[in-house]
């Protein structure tokens, strides 16, 4: 019985240690795991967004069109700012864009109808899309941005 006891005493401050260690090796792949769902769901839910709202200008491979509505791929517009690219849905465009040479002249018009939750989703989907990789748009930068004048 003592030769039980002693081994006790002698793992049990091992048996802590190695439960914290376990407990700090997995937080942080379930909070990644849980990060990454959201995207995803943000992602498909931007999806929807841009086929009712963006793909008649963007185009369905977000290529856009010549000389009219810009692309949507790997362009500094989409990859760059955040808060440049949130403006640009809420608040529209109306100037000439140049793009890698090419200048893009149809105004967007903003589509502030669209809930700050939609206004993050789809750019969410944009900006992990049409060969970008880019991290996602929250709807608190979005409301941020909605409420400067």
């Amino acid at each position: 019985m003592k030769k039980i006891i002693a081994t006790i005493i002698l793992i049990l401050p091992f048996a802590f240690s190695l439960s914290a260690q376990v407990k700090k090796k997995t937080a942080a792949p379930v909070k990644a795991a849980t990060s990454s769902v959201n995207a995803l769901a943000s992602i498909t839910r931007g999806k929807a967004v841009y086929a009712q709202s963006c793909i008649a200008c963007h185009q369905a491979d977000g290529g856009g069109v010549q000389g009219l509505n810009p692309p949507l791929s790997k362009t500094e517009y989409v990859l760059g700012d955040k808060n440049r690219l949130i403006n640009i849905v809420l608040k529209g465009l109306n100037k000439d864009l140049e793009i890698d040479g090419d200048v893009y002249s149809n105004p967007m018009p903003p589509l502030n109808y669209l809930t700050d939750q939609q206004v993050a989703d789809v750019l969410t989907y944009v900006r992990n899309n049409f060969q970008n990789k880019a991290s996602a748009v929250t709807v608190a930068q979005v409301k941020a941005a909605r409420a400067q004048k």
